[in-house]
């Protein structure tokens, strides 16, 4: 079962958070059809939240058709968004992880790791634009 996390310096509100992270471990092939999120409850007790806030993340993804709330039993996933490249996930988290393990050595904290990642990823995404 996901377990949910709040990053307070994401700018990501927490519902939205809540909504990133099942559509990630729906991706990553984490959460597959009929596997239970869990309760509003569950989730308000573990992240000091507003029930509202899961709800509303909650009505997002069912209304964007990946859940479905059952009364009285939960709510359950209906699709998946992994695809034939969830193959190749195995080798490409290997590889990475050993590039993070290199950065640590080099003396980067989280926050300087992120910066490199996402300035890399963004420009080498804008290169395969042009």
């Amino acid at each position: 079962m996901i377990e949910f996390h709040l990053d307070g310096r994401s700018g990501l509100s927490p519902y939205l958070q809540v909504v990133q992270q099942v559509r990630q471990a729906l991706r990553l092939g984490l959460l597959r059809e009929g596997d239970q999120l869990p309760t509003v409850k569950d989730v308000v007790a573990r992240l000091a939240i507003n029930p509202n806030t899961v709800l509303k993340a909650y009505r997002e993804l069912e209304h964007d058709g990946l859940v479905a709330a059952r009364p009285g039993v939960g709510t359950f996933v209906t699709r998946t968004l992994a695809d034939a490249s969830l193959a190749a996930h195995g080798p490409l988290r290997q590889d990475l992880r050993r590039w993070l393990a290199k950065a640590r050595r080099a003396g980067l904290d989280d926050e300087s790791i992120e910066a490199l990642f996402m300035t890399t990823f963004r420009t080498v995404a804008q290169e395969d634009i042009a």
